[in-house]
């Protein structure tokens, strides 16, 4: 699996960088060990850095299914990080579905940095 996690509780975020080739298990597979992790708590907020990634092959089905199961609450900040055109269209059109399932919170970015400027905005206050 082309995919890393890592929780990072001081800041309530989980931080995934996925590379190489992806396919239709392997966002499943994500989710999965997202979940079954001791420290995750589904209001923290998600970087995804897809920048690594050098092709998909996951169907549009899958795609849709993943948007509309999310681990994450409705409300938890998610950034997707893509820095192809390719990657940052699959990216948007995530954001679509994920919109019309519920989600209100996701948004892509160019740069991890700008990523987590939002994500961790009004956090620091709290």
């Amino acid at each position: 699996m082309p995919v890393s996690s890592k929780i990072d509780k001081e800041h309530r975020l989980v931080i995934c960088e996925i590379f190489g080739d992806v396919v239709d298990e392997d966002g499943p597979a994500l989710q999965r060990v997202i979940r079954e992790d001791p420290d995750f708590d589904p209001s923290f907020s998600q970087l995804l850095d897809m920048t690594g990634v050098t092709r998909v092959d996951a169907n549009a089905e899958t795609v849709r299914r993943l948007a509309q199961t999310s681990v994450f609450s409705p409300n938890a900040r998610r950034a997707f990080v893509a820095n192809s055109d390719a990657m940052f269209g699959f990216a948007r059109m995530f954001e679509m579905l994920r919109e019309s399932a519920g989600g209100t919170a996701l948004r892509v970015f160019r740069s991890r940095d700008d990523a987590m400027r939002w994500l961790l905005k009004d956090k620091d206050a709290e």
